[in-house]
């Protein structure tokens, strides 16, 4: 994002305590993780109940890299030009949220307005609640973007270019972002967490439905109280209309700037060719772990537990029961990922450099995708052992699967550090960040969702599939690395 500098830095007044502000819009994050968390964890299983088929859950998935591309520059250009009386940023953070309820409303109340377009009780799938699932799920991703985007201009305006104003918001920001994927993780674990909105439950919107739906109107009511907060607390400086117009007759006598997606060109080719390599072993790792993450649930609740999502009663809740699992196994790999940031200056000692650490984490990355073949055949001879009997794995099996999800913490700590703070070193223009982030998401969306659909309808189980994409993506990157 480009920040517009028409406004004079100045010290805070004596009675503006910067920390506290710092802090309270910083805390939008844990709202916008909580809901995100909740998206990773639950709305895979839930477009199960729709009947939706996994190929095309993937291509639902790219919504957000899309409007990532998309959205952030909009809100971007236009916050930082905004003139409005209440603030540069305010009138975006209210919007994302009133959009941000819509999407959930619509989500979680798909199956109820899916029966009001003509959807049958009887299982199979739900037309109609897809269509405003998906709906829903876009508008979702669109509102998220939309708030995260001022509320990281909201923290560097209110540093007032302090680097440890900057750095302390950044902290904050990224505590906040682990306390709500934890509550979020915790939400979806919850086997009755339902009752603390009773009335989600109707004919269409079966218990698991209505836990779903529960957890979604949680998200939003935090989202919602936490921006009211900050717009109503937060003192934030009016952009002078004078000041903007100033600004545009003075650029507009230099050279028009290119656009954004021209931009996105220039940035492409004036990329240096370690920018390159890392862009791609960066998408070769995401080819097999963001599949993981987007499936982990559903991989859970179907082949550790051995249920089914349109199966029988017995299995459909055999199916949740591994879902609810699967939510609580990733509250370990957010508290590992938390908890390894706090010391990736001491592993970056111990190797001698954070590429060394890097490398290392992307060897976990393959031995982790390897491993859920071995749990999953665990599990599948746990149950022949039983006689397939339709009851939880042993516990061997479920401390196997939770240490899994414990393990993949620690590479994603160490790439998001290596992305964030290596980059900017190897491309010192920070000009054209915006847009090299924008290449990221291509590079390492678009190939983890080709390979999800041409993988989903073979007779091969999601261990087996990951474990391949680990492998290839592994080989590329020792090719890579022998040529950097």
């Amino acid at each position: 994002m480009v920040y517009v500098d028409t406004i004079e830095s100045q010290a805070p007044p004596p009675d503006v305590n910067i920390i506290k502000q710092l802090a309270l819009v910083a805390s939008v994050a844990a709202g916008v993780q909580f809901g995100w968390a909740l998206q990773l964890s639950l709305l895979t299983p839930y477009t199960q109940l729709l009947g939706l088929k996994h190929r095309w859950v993937s291509l639902i998935w790219l919504c957000g890299p899309i409007s990532g591309l998309v959205v952030q520059p909009i809100v971007g250009h236009h916050s930082d030009r905004c003139t409005s009386p209440f603030g540069r940023r305010r009138p975006f953070l209210v919007s994302g949220t009133v959009l941000l309820s819509i999407g959930v409303l619509l989500i979680g109340f798909a199956a109820d307005l899916g029966r009001h377009l003509g959807d049958s009780l009887e299982p199979g799938v739900k037309h109609g609640a897809i269509t405003v699932f998906v709906l829903g799920f876009w508008f979702l991703d669109i509102s998220n973007n939309m708030i995260q985007s001022p509320c990281r201009a909201l923290l560097a305006d209110l540093s007032c270019q302090n680097d440890a104003l900057v750095t302390i918001g950044n902290a904050m920001f990224a505590f906040f972002m682990a306390v709500g994927s934890i509550l979020g993780y915790a939400a979806g674990s919850y086997r009755d967490i339902h009752q603390l909105l009773p009335f989600t439950s109707t004919e269409t919107c079966d218990l698991n439905c209505a836990n779903i739906k529960t957890c979604f109107l949680i998200a939003v009511l935090l989202t919602t109280f936490i921006v009211t907060l900050v717009v109503v607390f937060v003192e934030e400086e009016r952009l002078d209309p004078s000041c903007l117009l100033y600004w545009q007759e003075n650029q507009g006598a230099e050279e028009k700037p290119p656009s954004f997606f021209m931009q996105i060109v220039i940035a492409a080719k004036s990329t240096p060719r370690p920018i390159w390599i890392l862009y791609m072993v960066t998408a070769l790792n995401w080819i097999g772990i963001f599949p993981f993450t987007l499936y982990d649930t559903d991989w859970v609740g179907k082949e550790i537990y051995g249920g089914q999502a349109m199966g029988t009663p017995e299995q459909i809740n055999l199916y949740h029961d591994g879902v609810r699992a699967g939510a609580f196994g990733l509250m370990f790999y957010v508290a590992v990922m938390g908890f390894i940031s706090l010391f990736l200056e001491l592993f970056i000692r111990l190797l001698g450099n954070v590429s060394r650490l890097w490398s290392v984490c992307n060897f976990i990355v393959a031995i982790c995708m390897g491993m859920t073949v071995v749990i999953s055949n665990m599990a599948e001879n746990a149950r022949d052992a039983n006689g397939n009997a339709l009851v939880h794995p042993p516990t061997e099996v479920k401390a196997s699967c939770f240490a899994l999800f414990a393990v993949l913490g620690i590479p994603q700590a160490v790439s998001s550090y290596y992305f964030h703070n290596i980059l900017p070193t190897l491309a010192p223009n920070s000009s054209l960040t915006l847009c090299r982030h924008a290449i990221l998401q291509v590079t390492h969306s678009i190939p983890f969702a080709l390979a999800s659909i041409y993988s989903k309808d073979g007779t091969t189980g999601q261990g087996k599939c990951w474990t391949k994409l680990g492998r290839i993506s592994l080989y590329f990157r020792l090719w890579i690395f022998s040529q950097s």
